[in-house]
């Protein structure tokens, strides 16, 4: 119905979400990378890989900055790996307290530095970090069947539901 009316699907995504143990411990990073939380002066550099993680080819003009606003919010948290002090991924999220939740996002990895677990180390600093702020529940939003979403099932996320994006083409 969708199609015969001009629509497609534009993404698949799922939404996940994971109970927070107030009494559990998250292991440390990889040996050969460091974690740590991202300063107001990394925002730039933190913006610019996510924008590389999801558009390799250059990001839209629109997208430019995209991650940029979390820096400045009492409420976000931002993380960033390095190895050999150069950053190489990131992440951040936003602790909604009226909830006790916490919702990552905002996280990417260069290209060649992939396969290193840098991804899974991030989300477990940002998790540890979201029980230290009260928060009871994280969520993810991911594109299906994607390594995102691999990495959060591995750490004991549930898809609570799936979304998908529609567009229409316009005639022109």
């Amino acid at each position: 119905m969708f199609k015969e009316r001009g629509y497609a699907i534009a993404e698949l995504n799922n939404v996940l979400y994971r109970k927070l143990d107030p009494e559990e411990t998250f292991p440390s990073p990889p040996a050969h990378c460091e974690i740590r939380r991202s300063s107001v002066e990394e925002a730039q550099v933190a913006g610019a890989i996510v924008e590389s993680a999801f558009f390799p080819d250059g990001a839209p003009e629109a997208f430019g900055g995209l991650i940029t606003p979390l820096y400045q919010m009492e409420a976000a948290l931002a993380f960033v790996a390095t190895i050999e002090g150069k950053p190489v991924a990131c992440g951040t999220g936003v602790v909604i307290t009226d909830h006790k939740v916490f919702a990552l996002g905002g996280a990417g990895t260069l290209a060649d530095y992939r396969g290193r677990g840098l991804q899974t180390a991030l989300l477990l600093a940002r998790m540890a970090a979201a029980v230290k702020a009260g928060c009871e529940y994280a969520v993810v939003v991911t594109q299906g069947a994607t390594t995102s979403q691999r990495n959060a099932e591995r750490l004991g996320f549930c898809v609570a539901y799936s979304k998908v994006t529609v567009i229409k083409q316009m005639n022109t």
